[in-house]
């Protein structure tokens, strides 16, 4: 990521975003072992970024810690996808998917969850959420999954504008109580 800093810093870019989509072209790929340390910390950015938005996500929608053992559990889990999303061959991004079970009368259909996608403020606008979701969507889709829900927090209007975008539309809103709050 500092390389990317650096570019984005660099005043021959101007005004980061727009630049930054015209000169480079983000990718995405499976993520690796090797990418784990790189994810696990981009991780514990989203975690602050969620918590500040909702309380309750760090333990009831983020991973079980430790945070290591979970990536690396996903990584070998063959129902899991963690792709990661690179501009220039740094890693700025990542996004976990999972194939989840529909009810019995759904005919044994299952669901493709996209369950996190983060990536890193200065590299957000320019395609690095796209490449990650397209990664993860035509995986499942050719391995037969034809309905996909995604994870989106209350509030997070860049998330919901997002997966709107991709065709996502919200089907559940799920309520919470706190009956030890004042």
């Amino acid at each position: 990521m500092p390389r990317l800093r650096r570019l984005i810093a660099d005043p021959a870019f101007g005004p980061a975003t727009a630049t930054l989509a015209a000169h480079m072209q983000p990718v995405s790929r499976p993520a690796s072992a090797h990418d784990l340390a790189t994810v696990l910390s981009l991780y514990q950015e989203a975690v602050g970024e969620q918590a500040v938005l909702r309380a309750m996500w760090p333990i009831a929608d983020g991973l079980p810690e430790p945070a290591e053992t979970a990536l690396a559990s996903i990584v070998d889990d063959p129902d899991s996808r963690l792709v990661v999303g690179e501009i220039e061959g740094a890693v700025v991004g990542f996004a976990w998917a999972r194939s989840e079970p529909l009810l019995p009368q759904a005919g044994g259909a299952p669901v493709c969850v996209v369950r996190l996608v983060y990536t890193t403020p200065e590299a957000r606008g320019v395609g690095v959420g796209d490449a990650m979701l397209a990664r993860l969507m035509d995986d499942f889709a050719a391995r037969g999954h034809r309905h996909f829900d995604a994870r989106v927090s209350p509030g997070h209007r860049h998330a919901k504008n997002f997966f709107e975008a991709h065709g996502f539309s919200a089907r559940l809103i799920v309520m919470y109580h706190d009956a030890g709050a004042a």
